[in-house]
């Protein structure tokens, strides 16, 4: 009896080692994309769709969203009412809308969805969701409205909408669900499941030269063929960065986003085309952003690094951001103008002031007075630039301040005698006509000029510093003896939300405040209503941060957010 109880008790010891040998080494599910045909312009994949979707209902972030007046403009946007419309078709060839009812029960782990055309939104979503699962959604329960196709041995359902032209087809085969909005998509990603050697869109050049370029996949990834999509007038007019002209040198993207803790972090990869791939790249500046963001206070709000900037970019930052930021013509809009109708007044009885018989005045900057700055910029080329912003309240705690300080980093030392005259050469025009208030004035570190307009500039070596508040300077000057800690980068930038997001939300109620007179009620200000709203939506988001660096013929860029819960 001893001996069968230890033959048992060994068996049952191999068993269990065996088994977790072959949890070991068993091989993971294969990818959906092999089973999505060729020709789709973007493809959305995630391990965890229905947990995915949950957190999503769940967060406080939805309910806020949805009560919020970015959503109110949202709803009212021209994209939402495309989509509606796209619902309201799906909902005529369904028999039943694609609401979140609808996607709660269609979703399962991983998951792949395919978008072929982004104007018709024709997709096929494909998911591992037990057939069990599968059947007791309102979709397989209404299959009897349903005609009946055959494809790779397994049976599908399609209807179509007669006015819209629109199809919806789905099917169940084992532990897939399937559900596409072209009847060529269902039948072509059946006849993969069953093992058909048509092309997939993995077969594509464009999405094997992106996955190879990437890492591993997030928790959910895009992969993009921009070289397709960007000429798109769809893409063009929803695009929301509006940056087309950048987009059109690259081919493909992937995004891989991880979540994890407090942390979300988007790790993108965006391959150059072969027209563009062997363009200079901006070189030893990068090393020269890594080095100015040493200098980055720890009271600042905003930060942005960029390498090599050209001089009549450093030009352009120095007179907007300090020397004569409401000086010269506004810059030119790419964008129509957004109207809001009221009840057609013109003017306000309180407003008094403003001439309405004369032009209005035009403050232009001399091209003499700025001769000497772009000399200067042009004979010590910039190896990177730092421009960094922050917000304080007045003592009253009525106003809210804006402070910004730039920082070049010199090919060479900079002549400081040659910084100072540049400098008071491009201001004095605008202050004074005498040498009132353009004198500098030593003090700790920096000079400052004398005059009521606050500006301090400081030399060191090849770091020419400069603000419009001399607290901020100071926060640049005391790190100049930190350690440069981080890696090479073309462009950095970071921003405290947490800091910042009240005097956000008060500067922006006194911008919008004038204009919100008779009937623009209804529509929610842009500042203090929409983007505000939607400010306090992700108030759980303490930062943000993007680093992007150059890789020959790929560009790498990570995002990270810091969520304070």
């Amino acid at each position: 009896m001893k001996r069968v109880l230890v033959f048992l008790l060994l068996g049952a010891i191999c068993l269990g080692a065996g088994w977790a040998a072959y949890q070991a080494v068993a091989p993971e599910p294969p990818a959906l994309s092999g089973y999505c045909p060729s020709g789709a312009l973007l493809y959305l994949q995630t391990q965890d769709f229905s947990a995915l979707l949950a957190d999503w209902n769940a967060s406080p972030q939805k309910q806020q969203w949805l009560q919020s007046g970015n959503y109110q403009v949202y709803s009212r946007s021209r994209l939402f009412l495309r989509l509606k419309d796209a619902s309201d078709q799906f909902n005529a060839a369904a028999g039943l809308p694609p609401d979140m009812n609808l996607l709660t029960q269609v979703a399962g782990r991983q998951s792949a969805l395919a978008l072929y055309d982004i104007g018709k939104l024709q997709f096929l979503y494909i998911t591992r969701l037990a057939s069990a699962s599968a059947m007791q959604s309102a979709l397989w329960q209404t299959r009897a409205t349903f005609e009946t196709r055959n494809a790779g041995g397994v049976i599908f359902y399609l209807r179509r909408d007669p006015e819209s032209e629109r199809e919806v087809a789905f099917a169940v085969s084992g532990d897939y669900l399937l559900l596409a909005t072209r009847e060529d998509l269902m039948a072509g990603a059946l006849q993969l499941l069953a093992g058909s050697k048509d092309r997939t869109v993995e077969s594509e050049q464009w999405w094997t030269q992106a996955v190879a370029a990437a890492g591993p996949a997030g928790d959910l990834r895009m992969v993009l063929n921009l070289e397709k999509l960007v000429p798109s007038p769809y893409f063009r007019s929803y695009w929301v960065q509006q940056n087309i002209t950048d987009m059109k040198q690259y081919s493909a993207a992937v995004s891989d986003l991880f979540r994890s803790g407090t942390e979300y972090r988007e790790e993108r990869v965006l391959l150059k085309k072969a027209a563009t791939a062997g363009e200079a790249t901006a070189g030893d500046g990068a090393a020269a952003v890594a080095d100015l963001l040493r200098l980055v206070p720890a009271e600042a709000g905003l930060y942005e690094a960029k390498a090599a900037p050209s001089a009549e970019a450093s030009f352009t930052l120095l007179e907007t951001k300090l020397l004569a930021p409401h000086l010269g013509p506004a810059a030119a809009e790419q964008l129509a103008p957004q109207v809001q109708l009221t009840g057609g007044e013109t003017g306000s009885s309180s407003d008094l002031e403003t001439r309405i018989d004369q032009a209005p005045v035009q403050h232009a900057i001399s091209a003499d007075g700025a001769a000497p700055l772009k000399e200067l910029l042009a004979k010590n080329p910039v190896r990177a630039v730092l421009q960094v912003q922050a917000t304080e309240r007045d003592k009253d705690g009525v106003f809210v301040r804006i402070h910004s300080a730039v920082a070049l980093a010199g090919s060479a030392e900079w002549n400081e005698a040659a910084v100072h005259s540049a400098l008071v050469d491009f201001v004095r025009p605008g202050l004074t006509a005498g040498p009132l208030g353009v004198a500098w004035q030593p003090k700790s570190g920096y000079q400052e000029l004398d005059g009521l307009w606050t500006f301090a500039a400081a030399v060191h070596g090849k770091y020419l510093l400069l603000s419009d508040e001399p607290a901020l300077l100071n926060g640049l000057l005391v790190n100049l003896s930190r350690v440069a800690g981080g890696q090479p980068a073309v462009f950095v930038a970071g921003f405290n939300h947490a800091r910042e997001q009240k005097n956000f939300v008060r500067l922006t109620s006194l911008l919008d405040r004038q204009n919100a007179g008779a009937g623009t009620e209804r529509v929610p200000q842009f500042f203090s209503g929409n983007i505000a709203s939607l400010s306090s939506t992700l108030s759980g988001v303490a930062t943000e941060k993007i680093v992007v660096r150059e890789a020959g013929e790929k560009v790498l860029q990570t995002v990270t957010y810091e969520w304070a819960r």
